[in-house]
């Protein structure tokens, strides 16, 4: 109660820099650090789970240890690496197989609609300025209010709309909007 009174009021807190003891750690085992940092210390690592290292972080004195422990010798620790090595590349070959090969569909597909229609063909390769305006799209601009004005201005062409909602199993806790109505971007 005391130490929240004093972090409201924003005095310092009498125990700063003071050494803080549990009685369930040894006396070797008591830092001079800040107390908040040992409270922290003290629920993440229980004295009574024997973990001298650190289970997270970038170093672990044991890790050496434990690993010769696992594999014995040297040459058997560069095989794996290298076989582990091998299989990403492996992996790695099969995933640009595949893109190669959706690429060339998609090429294929693309060829095939200049051949049928030369117009969807053209359409659907029109690069497009997405903050590019029409001179009717300025206009309703002007007479929209600033939040009708940022969803227009935040919908970019061709992509999905960002104000649709996923569809769920069930509905929402407070209801559908009734009275909301999507933005029609005056054609250009």
């Amino acid at each position: 109660m005391l130490v929240s009174a004093l972090k409201s009021s924003g005095l310092p807190l009498p125990m700063r820099g003071l050494s803080a003891r549990l009685y369930s750690t040894r006396k070797s085992e008591v830092s001079s650090s800040d107390p908040q940092k040992d409270t922290i210390r003290r629920y993440l690592y229980p004295p009574n789970i024997r973990n001298k290292a650190s289970p997270t972080g970038t170093w672990r004195p044991d890790v050496a240890r434990a690993l010769q422990r696992a594999i014995p010798s040297v040459q058997a620790h560069e095989t794996i690496e290298r076989a582990w090595l091998l299989h990403q590349r492996h992996i790695r070959k099969k995933r640009d197989a595949e893109l190669q090969r959706k690429f060339e569909c998609m090429r294929q597909a693309m060829q095939e609609l200049e051949e049928i229609d030369s117009r969807l063909f053209r359409e659907a390769n029109k690069q497009e300025d997405p903050r590019a305006r029409s001179l009717a799209e300025m206009e309703a601009l002007k007479s929209m209010s600033e939040p009708e004005k940022r969803a227009v201005e935040s919908r970019v062409r061709g992509l999905f709309p960002r104000e649709l909602r996923i569809p769920t199993d069930t509905p929402p806790k407070n209801g559908w909007p009734l009275e909301w109505r999507a933005f029609q971007r005056p054609s250009s």
